[in-house]
């Protein structure tokens, strides 16, 4: 009896660490609106394209690379990648990289040292220790030379080129940024350095060199786990007649949920797409209460079979498209730190629109006899699953 007690209070304590350590770390949390640029935007969804093309990019680095990942393996392609720095270190380029400290936990001294300037984002630490092991740096950014950015879903690992047995083909979206909205992704890893390392390496033109303008409209939206939510509800509002969300975790919360189903009886058609198969527990089951509500509502809500899905993608009609390293889940809304890109060139729109498409012809439809006829077993993981959202 006494190892209940004993559970309860440390339960009691871990709950109320979390409680007021998010309440005090998102009490500082300050809007950042961003600003409309201009670049050249190429999207990557597959892991060997991109990283021909990002490896290729870090070859050619004169001056800096600046990186920040939230998962970086120690595998085939993270000794790469790392012997891939160490050699433009020992050339004389600057190389910083930021990493999560829970997202990339274990990463060898061994490989880190190879890095030039290294360090790990978001240390937990006292107080609100366990408040903090949750608040993850969930950003992936690249920039190189203050010229070239990199922003999107992909980490550095195998699985992410679909070498894992247990994934196989990792679907994805990534993009490459060249244009004035790469000071913006410089800016943010410059904060995210700082925060880090108490270290700043200054607004120099050899970090800001001057930039041309390219041809799309876009704004970046850096987030820290507040404000999340409210832009993604003033999304859903704009849109006319059609919204399609691309997803790993669909855990939206009440007050997304509610806006979505509005959208819908006033006419928009919403389709959601997200994996078959899961990569962490529960995250699947915590879904289902959602998609219920959503197709009695009418929406639309594909399983992609042909390996992992891990997009994150909105469009909102021909008129926005927002992809970037947030989840559409609670984790990301109101916990990570994330970094959204908006979108608002209608050819890229449409380029991003057909991708969708050629995504929903390997995935299955889901249906309101899926979940009519789920086992015990899954339905009690749905509670659970449900219990533990605010987390998932």
């Amino acid at each position: 009896m006494g190892w209940l007690i004993v559970a309860i209070i440390l339960l009691f304590l871990l709950l109320l660490d979390y409680k007021w350590g998010k309440k005090v770390s998102k009490a500082a949390v300050q809007k950042k609106a961003g600003v409309v640029r201009q670049s050249d935007i190429t999207l990557f969804t597959t892991g060997e394209t991109l990283f021909d093309d990002y490896f290729a990019q870090l070859e050619q680095a004169k001056h800096h690379i600046h990186i920040l990942f939230y998962i970086v393996r120690d595998d085939e392609i993270g000794q790469r990648f790392f012997s891939l720095l160490e050699q433009k270190v020992n050339e004389g380029v600057e190389v910083r990289l930021l990493v999560d400290w829970v997202g990339s936990f274990g990463l060898p001294a061994s490989l880190r040292q190879k890095s030039g300037q290294f360090a790990f984002a978001n240390r937990p630490a006292l107080p609100f220790f366990f408040y903090k092991l949750n608040e993850r740096n969930h950003r992936k950014i690249t920039v190189i030379d203050g010229k070239i950015g990199y922003l999107g879903g992909f980490n550095i690992g195998k699985e992410y080129i679909g070498q894992d047995p247990k994934f196989g083909h990792w679907r994805d979206y990534h993009l490459k940024i060249m244009g004035e909205g790469v000071h913006d992704l410089q800016r943010q890893f410059q904060e995210d350095w700082t925060k880090a390392t108490g270290q700043s390496f200054g607004n120099s033109e050899r970090y800001f060199p001057p930039l041309q303008k390219g041809a799309m409209k876009h704004r970046f939206l850096p987030t820290d786990g507040k404000y999340l939510e409210e832009e993604f509800i003033q999304l859903i509002k704009q849109a006319k007649q059609e919204i399609i969300i691309g997803t790993p975790y669909f855990i939206p919360g009440k007050k997304i949920m509610n806006a979505l189903l509005e959208a819908i009886k006033r006419g928009v058609q919403l389709t959601i797409i997200v994996p078959m198969q899961a990569d962490h527990s529960f995250v699947k089951e915590a879904s289902y209460p959602y998609f219920r509500q959503l197709l009695r509502a009418g929406a639309r809500i594909y399983q992609f079979y042909n390996g992992f899905y891990h997009t994150k993608v909105i469009v909102i009609d021909d008129h926005l498209c927002d992809i970037g390293t947030a989840n559409f889940d609670r984790r990301s809304l109101f916990i990570n730190y994330e970094m959204s890109c908006y979108i608002y060139d209608k050819p890229f729109i449409q380029h991003v629109k057909q991708t969708i498409a050629r995504d929903i012809d390997t995935s299955t439809l889901l249906t309101a006899e899926y979940f009519r006829k789920l086992p015990w077993l899954d339905r009690l993981k749905e509670g659970v699953a449900t219990l533990m959202s605010p987390l998932l």
